[in-house]
């Protein structure tokens, strides 16, 4: 007997969200790592920073997708 068990659309973006969050966590010690170092490239430390604003931004989204509308 063949069981396929096809995902949710639901567990599909809670799928997402802890990969987006586990990514976001290590871009954070990522940044950390570089803000101790003597001769850190501000560039760089930028673009981390920036990167991981923009996984903030879609961690956001994909709950906001979970969460139900409340009509108050």
């Amino acid at each position: 007997m063949n069981m396929h068990h096809e995902m949710s659309h639901d567990e599909i973006v809670r799928c997402k969200l802890t990969a987006l969050r586990m990514e976001h966590r290590d871009l954070d010690e990522a940044i950390a790592a570089l803000s101790s170092q003597q001769l850190t490239s501000s560039i760089s430390l930028q673009r981390l920073k920036k990167q991981k604003l923009s996984l903030k931004d879609q961690i956001a989204r994909l709950e906001d997708e979970l969460t139900p509308d409340i009509i108050a």
